[in-house]
């Protein structure tokens, strides 16, 4: 097989668009090209996946014409992430390794120079794409708890590009991990974010600050102290009892591709937290 494509994804804000990594090979002068808008540490890629597949003992087609292309063209791809998918490409396409169960499966993870693989940023965007599209998600193993956060999601931790080749040729089978539960608990004591009367904006920027576990800023004078405090045992009352499925929804569909709240900018987003931390709420 002189092409190969493997699946994977990038991160635009919040979203994790599906990228098909195109791995061709062809005769004439040898190089190893990307294209595909690849940033910097993409086309970083060539050298990590090169020393990898040799120190893991798999043969690099140096005497052939190796094209890598990320597609959609026009969406621009950044970290290490498209290491792994793109060494799985190059072993498929020299058929080193069986290719006919990549469309089962999404890869993502920065190979180290010995192979290992290290921990990738935007694993939970990616586990609930990959989720939505039916297939299983093989991600490092540092970074598998975070995407187990998706409900139903098939999370497959690998910890070497060796272990990732050894569960596509049968000869070890990955262990998908398991989900990860939402810490929760709820004190009574604490009262409850129901009992604020209006500001339907701010206690939405409540609800966002409190499912991703973000900082508020509190910009007050002194004195409306005691109604702030009041203020912020309200949002501790709704940060103990959220349930997973509202702080899911919250984290992955409260930032547009942009990167703005929905219906509100970050400058609005600072206002409304001093609002909501502030004088401007209403408990009578």
């Amino acid at each position: 097989m002189t092409v190969a494509i493997v699946y994977s994804r990038a991160l635009s804000g919040m979203h994790a668009p599906l990228v098909r990594v195109e791995v061709h090979l062809a005769n004439g002068l040898p190089a190893f090209n990307l294209v595909g808008l690849p940033e910097t540490e993409v086309k970083e890629s060539r050298e990590r996946v090169r020393a990898a597949l040799q120190n893991a003992q798999f043969g690099f087609p140096t005497s052939r014409r190796i094209t890598v292309n990320l597609a959609p063209a026009d969406l621009p791809k950044e970290s290490g992430r498209f290491d792994l998918p793109i060494a799985i490409g190059i072993l498929v396409a020299t058929e080193q390794i069986p290719g006919h169960r990549l469309h089962e499966y999404e890869f993502a993870g920065e190979l180290g120079l010995s192979g290992e693989l290290r921990p990738i940023r935007g694993a939970l965007a990616m586990a609930l794409k990959a989720c939505g599209d039916g297939r299983a998600f093989v991600l490092p193993s540092a970074s598998a708890r975070e995407a187990a956060l998706v409900r139903d999601a098939v999370v497959l931790p690998a910890k070497s590009l060796l272990d990732v080749c050894a569960h596509l040729m049968d000869r070890g089978a990955l262990v998908q991990q398991p989900a990860t539960a939402f810490a929760s608990s709820h004190d009574d004591n604490y009262p409850d974010l129901s009992d604020v009367k209006g500001q339907p904006q701010a206690k939405r920027a409540l609800e966002i600050a409190a499912a991703g576990q973000h900082s508020l800023l509190i910009l007050c004078p002194f004195i409306p102290v005691v109604r702030r405090l009041s203020d912020v045992g309200h949002l501790r009352s709704f940060a103990h009892c959220r349930t997973a499925q509202r702080s899911r929804k919250v984290i992955t569909t409260s930032l547009n591709a942009d990167g703005f709240i929905e219906g509100l900018g970050w400058a609005a987003l600072g206002i409304v937290a001093t609002m909501a931390c502030g004088r401007h709420l209403d408990f009578s």
